[in-house]
């Protein structure tokens, strides 16, 4: 008899322990470009909420589309906004959750040169159209006053694989280049003219720091983690502004009207301290998870975001949501049932 108590007892024990060690796990995928920031909220929230995990692979935005119109993944993660007619191919709502701001800047390595450089939209369009092939060409030289550049060839890195960077990027040169426009357009995954592909923006900052001469395009973190070099860009107003949060901010702060499903472009937005390269940044969230246990956790993790995630952008070099697009995806949270 108490054998059999003893031995009743011992499983009780077991079960509750594995009640209490039993772990959720949601997983996601996408966008690179706030890979760490996510990471950082990811391991936040598994360390307040030890029973859930949330795994994320930073596979690029065009990745992460598709993951999530399969349904194979609990949420994605994109820098440029989904498609009307991606968004039709779903078999439920999408929910455009913006998170975070970032820059997108321009990195380069070109020994002997320590002056950061500066960029204007043609001189941009031009390298990675192609037509300016060489770092001692008059129209850099001539905004860069000063700078001994090497007669050197330019060697032009961008993403190989679908990208929300690279949307961006593409998205501010069709905008201010008329040729890049008509040409190779914006997009995740454009047809470049010219260049080497690199796979995420730790592939890119990875092959510009070991390939004297080139020139790529990151999210501003993976060039302060990377210590590479990034030059200030000439903005909507005329100003050379070289990427930062207060840059990323006051661009934020030109959209007057937010759309009600956060699908919005602030590239080359007005401003005199208006940094001309950047973006919010977008979970992809199903309005039907695949139960409802997922669905709870999910919403819990939003406002998790908005209430302790946000005051940790700045740690890692991203801009928080302004407080009017907080409250408005607060709101926007409340309708995912």
């Amino acid at each position: 008899m108490m054998i059999r108590r003893l031995t009743f007892v011992l499983c009780m024990t077991l079960l509750v322990c594995s009640l209490a060690f039993a772990q959720t796990t949601l997983n996601g995928a996408g966008a690179t470009f706030p890979n760490p920031i996510y990471s950082k909220w990811f391991g936040e929230y598994h360390n307040e909420h030890p029973d859930i995990q949330i795994n994320y692979q930073p596979i690029g935005s065009g990745g992460g589309i598709r993951q999530v119109l399969a349904g194979t993944v609990d949420f994605g993660a994109s820098d440029g906004p989904m498609t009307d007619e991606q968004l039709s191919q779903a078999k439920t709502k999408i929910y455009h959750i913006p998170t975070v701001l970032g820059a997108v800047v321009p990195i380069y390595n070109l020994a002997g040169v320590t002056t950061d450089l500066k960029f204007t939209p043609d001189i941009l369009a031009g390298i990675f159209l192609g037509k300016i092939t060489t770092w001692n060409d008059p129209a850099i030289a001539k905004i860069n006053p000063g700078v001994k550049f090497p007669n050197e060839a330019i060697l032009v890195v961008h993403r190989s694989e679908g990208s929300g960077t690279t949307y961006c990027f593409t998205d501010y040169l069709s905008k201010v280049s008329p040729e890049w426009n008509s040409g190779p357009g914006k997009g995740a995954a454009p047809k470049w003219p010219v260049g080497l592909g690199a796979k995420g923006s730790e592939g890119v900052a990875g092959m510009v720091r070991q390939s004297e001469g080139a020139i790529g395009y990151v999210e501003l973190i993976y060039a302060v983690q990377n210590n590479i070099a990034y030059g200030s860009v000439k903005n909507a107003a005329g100003n050379f502004v070289k990427g930062s949060l207060e840059g990323v901010t006051a661009a934020a702060a030109s959209v007057k009207n937010m759309p009600a499903d956060f699908r919005v472009s602030i590239t080359n937005a007005p401003g005199k301290s208006t940094y001309p390269i950047s973006t919010f940044t977008w979970l992809l969230i199903p309005a039907q998870a695949k139960d409802a246990g997922t669905q709870k956790i999910i919403l819990d993790f939003l406002n998790w975001m908005l209430d302790k995630g946000e005051p940790m952008a700045q740690q890692l070099t991203y801009a928080p949501l302004p407080h009017e697009v907080a409250e408005k995806v607060r709101a926007t949270v409340k309708q995912i049932r």
